[in-house]
């Protein structure tokens, strides 16, 4: 190649490097440029040393800028070398168009892009909350707030408090630490753990806590959320209790602005003052109305007299409770059965009268005492210092009991009361239609002497040892005595006899397996 060819060559090529060179430092320098400090105004600057390094000291309406950040203070000391500020007086930083911070002091490292302030620290996201604290790091990297020496987030509608916390600015979600309290008009909260969106006022249960509402009722949160604005909360695990009752659950879900709350999985409520304890796979609670429903799965233990218990199981159990005494009832349908040491039973529903201590039991009921059967189209029972009193029988009342040797000792009438004495029974009136037969046995031998059949409008029968010791009959009695001998099978039985054995409830026909606690008296406290 000829020589100028060459040359000519060897320029243009020297050329086209420069410009390469060129374009690759251009965004090398506009991305430096953007990462500097620069100082805007200041009414004053001198120039000092300290420890070696080389800054500006700037007095009187200070402006910092870097990039969105903006920074104001009354004073401040810039070293330009560093990339860093201190500043002091009035600190004001504004970061875009959503965030500002106040505070006496800050440090701001503009490499890092950390501001760190301290003294009356007033971090402000538009109008959505307001965190108040002395001790504040501010990441505009991350775009993170957070202190670790106690502060305060206020909004519209909470307070909360704690030691430590973080704020996120693009999620707006906060994250609070240690010490956590929440103050609401309608609420105070204390958790280790919570977060909350200050946009949507959602609070998220992280740890375990405890909410005390305006009633002085009490709630423990494992986890779930709950909607501030709305009132509603799905909470993943929890217990709730106020003066009158205790309810926890594996999952909960509140509402209240209707008060009216869900809980499902292995659910408990326990009825303070009547020493009572629901338990179930399902509930609700509507708190306005004073209601209590559980289901699926639901069976009740309460601790009568001398620590016994009475069980009862049910497709459906309702407690309602009420400022008038004579509206507290608890309600059992279908399939009710109930298990006491001393007493079984079976109906189709059930109630119970807390004002009166009255249970009535209706369709088909069945009651087992000892080695008696009561029946009839409804029975009432009368509970006295927690335990048996009486038990009325209306309409078809039939009454049927077994003696040493196995014979079927039966009264009838239209209306039965039988009297219970030391939890045994102990004496049955029978009031109209009354009918008979008993069955006649030697004292010693309990050899058969015959059966005694009679018809009487009015009949009093005694009990020994829960077995038929004698009886009275009033009102032109008609009475048979039928020799063993002589006993036909369709004399021993009276019409409408029905022994229903093989259906009395046993302690785990009640209790249900899964779950058979030991059982124990409720504590009377208050919150």
């Amino acid at each position: 190649m000829p020589l100028p060819a060459i040359l000519k060559f060897l320029v243009n090529f020297g050329a086209m490097r420069f410009v390469l060179l060129i374009l690759l430092l251009v965004p090398f320098g506009f991305t430096l440029a953007q990462s500097r400090v620069t100082l805007k105004q200041a009414d004053q600057l001198k120039g000092g040393v300290k420890d070696g390094e080389r800054f500006d000291r700037v007095i009187g309406n200070v402006i910092f800028e870097q990039s969105k950040t903006t920074i104001y203070c009354d004073s401040a000391l810039f070293y330009r070398a560093k990339n860093t500020v201190e500043a002091f007086g009035r600190v004001r930083i504004i970061e875009g168009d959503s965030v500002t911070i106040t505070s006496n002091r800050a440090d701001y490292d503009g490499n890092t892009r950390i501001a760190r302030l301290r003294n009356n620290v007033v971090f402000t996201k538009l109008a959505q909350a307001t965190l108040y604290t002395d001790y504040l790091d501010f990441d505009r990297v991350k775009n993170e707030a957070y202190y670790f020496n106690g502060g305060r987030l206020v909004d519209s509608i909470n307070t909360l408090t704690s030691r430590r916390g973080y704020y996120q600015v693009n999620t707006n979600m906060a994250s609070f630490k240690r010490n956590v309290n929440v103050v609401n008009p309608d609420y105070t909260m204390k958790s280790d753990s919570l977060q909350y969106n200050s946009a949507t006022k959602v609070i998220y249960f992280r740890t375990e806590t405890t909410v005390i509402d305006k009633e002085g009722n009490t709630f423990v949160y494992e986890g779930g959320e709950y909607d501030t604005k709305t009132q509603q909360s799905d909470i993943k695990q929890g217990q709730a209790e106020s003066p009158s009752y205790t309810l926890t659950g594996k999952k909960i879900k509140l509402d209240d602005l209707r008060k009216f709350y869900t809980v499902s999985g292995d659910v408990v409520m326990t009825h303070k003052e009547e020493n009572l304890t629901i338990y179930g796979d399902d509930a609700i609670f509507d708190k306005q109305k004073g209601i209590a429903k559980v289901y699926n799965n639901a069976w009740l233990a309460q601790v009568t007299e001398e620590s016994d218990t009475l069980f009862l199981s049910a497709d459906t159990l309702v407690s309602i409770d009420s400022q008038d005494p004579a509206k507290k009832k608890l309600l059992a349908y279908h399939n009710v059965k109930i298990f006491k040491s001393d007493l079984q039973g079976l109906a189709d529903s059930l109630e119970y009268r807390q004002a009166d201590s009255m249970m009535f039991f209706y369709q088909s009921p069945v009651l087992w005492t000892s080695g008696n059967q009561m029946t009839a189209d409804t029975i009432t029972m009368l509970i006295e210092n927690k335990t048996i009193s009486k038990i009325f029988m209306t309409s078809n009342s039939f009454v049927i009991s077994t003696d040493t040797i196995k014979n079927f000792n039966q009264i009838k009438g239209r209306k039965m009361t039988a009297f219970f004495r030391n939890k045994k029974l102990h004496q049955v009136v029978v009031d109209g239609n009354g009918e008979s037969i008993y069955f006649a046995l030697e004292d010693k031998t309990n050899l058969l002497m015959g059966m005694n059949k009679i018809i009487c409008s009015n009949i009093v029968i005694r009990f020994k040892d829960a077995r038929v010791n004698n009886l009275s009959f009033y009102t032109n009695p008609e009475a048979d005595f039928i020799p063993p001998h002589e006993l036909k099978k369709d004399d021993m039985l009276l019409r409408g006899f029905d022994w229903k054995i093989n259906s009395r409830p046993d302690r785990k026909d009640v209790v249900k397996e899964q779950q058979q606690p030991t059982v124990e008296a409720p504590k009377r406290k208050g919150l």
